[in-house]
């Protein structure tokens, strides 16, 4: 039993492997060294030609970190990599939710190290290649140091607290550990960018001025009380250009990045604000997170039956069951699962973005909506003829041109 999980488990990671490779393949073979007669106007030839080669660059490099974090993987399998970590965490304490910690500590800053490498030459070469990168060493460490001191405190916190849960029901402290990030992730929904992002990015209130008036009469038009609209610093790190909505109730905030701001103009800004303000007005926030809490708990749920099988344990090589080693194989097992709902929420997130298009459309102006896709697009070089397999399995918005043909039915 234990010799046919492991074939299981192993399984599972290439065949998982296999299907990234045959997915991105299908999608690297639609390149063309000439422009497809529907993306003309959109693309000129030089610009076009670029974003084929950021695609062909990006591609073989996503073959390389891929295969290698595979091949960390199965040596750790293979070796009993996980089972030896988890031995030496236990020579060092015998309170188990010290020893968890631990574990996973290890583990993480380990991955981060040897992964590093291939984040510097993607941020510093690639990036810098195409223009994008505007990253600073300074701000590349500091990031990396912020980051692992949040992992510490919020990820080591909320992995203590369900191990806690653990030790005191076994069974049932998926239910537990179910309440606990749920308020943990309504908390970071409503308060994220007042009090995560400030630890990364400059945030100033946008300035009284045209765009300013422009976004609030159109709130004012489709009954949106919108009075927190911020400016974020995000040519700090990078040339690409983005907004986002953010919050609940009265702590809602739209979010313009400050490339978003030089590359368009007032009316195709409020257009992409007008999207924005569709997924709030369609009650998209609202639905997902309720959905993100049922997956979640359906996760931990399953997670349950798994975390303290010694079958699970001897099949990682461990003598006997912990936590952590029971979590490390239920994260492999439960990919297959992973991969469906994914897709589901894939399917769904598109359709929300069709009807934030539409009501973006009716509310403002079609036109001004697809004009700012456009610049969207062909500023961050964007694949806009991708593979309709990798659009169906990895993309969360629908592809450039299919949302310029459902906004052309739009008549106002």
């Amino acid at each position: 039993m234990i010799k046919i999980i492991f074939l299981i488990i192993i399984t599972i990671i290439v065949l998982n492997y296999l299907l990234d490779r045959i997915v991105e393949y299908l999608n690297i073979s639609k390149c063309s060294n000439t422009i497809p007669k529907e993306l003309e106007g959109i693309y000129d030839s030089e610009k076009y030609a670029k974003s084929q080669n950021y695609l062909k660059v990006n591609y073989k490099f996503s073959i390389l970190t891929s295969t290698f974090s595979v091949l960390v993987i199965l040596v750790m399998l293979f070796t009993g990599g996980f089972a030896f970590v988890d031995n030496l965490t236990a020579s060092v304490t015998e309170n188990v939710i010290i020893h968890a910690l631990l574990f996973f500590g290890i583990l993480m800053l380990a991955s981060d190290i040897i992964n590093t490498p291939f984040d510097l030459y993607d941020t510093f070469v690639i990036e810098h290649k195409f223009g994008f990168n505007k990253t600073t060493v300074k701000t590349y460490i500091l990031d990396k140091l912020k980051t692992w001191l949040l992992g510490a405190i919020i990820g080591g916190g909320i992995l203590a607290l369900i191990i806690w849960f653990y030790t005191l029901t076994t069974n049932l402290f998926w239910l537990y550990a179910w309440m606990l990030v749920t308020v943990f992730s309504i908390f970071m929904t409503m308060f994220y960018s007042s009090i995560i992002v400030p630890l990364f990015n400059k945030q100033t209130p946008l300035e009284d001025g045209d765009l300013r008036n422009a976004i609030s009469d159109f709130a004012q038009k489709v009954g949106f009380k919108l009075d927190n609209i911020y400016v974020i610093d995000g040519s700090k790190r990078s040339t690409k250009a983005n907004a986002y909505f953010s919050g609940l109730g009265r702590k809602k905030r739209i979010v313009l990045y400050d490339t978003l701001i030089k590359d368009m103009s007032v009316e195709e800004i409020v257009a992409v604000l007008a999207h924005e303000v569709g997924h709030y007005k369609k009650k998209h926030s609202l639905k997902g997170i309720i959905l993100s809490i049922i997956e979640t708990g359906f996760t931990l749920y399953l997670l349950s039956f798994f975390v303290g099988s010694i079958v699970l344990a001897k099949a990682l090589g461990a003598e006997e069951a912990s936590f952590q080693i029971g979590l490390i194989a239920f994260g492999i097992l439960y990919t297959p699962v992973s991969l469906i709902l994914g897709l589901a929420t894939n399917v769904y997130s598109r359709k929300n973005e069709y009807e934030a298009d539409k009501f973006a459309g009716e509310n403002y102006n079609p036109e001004h909506l697809q004009n700012a896709l456009k610049k969207l697009s062909v500023n961050n070089l964007s694949n806009l003829t991708p593979h309709h397999i990798y659009v169906f399995i990895h993309y969360s918005h629908p592809p450039l041109l299919e949302r310029l043909k459902a906004l052309d039915k739009i008549k106002i």
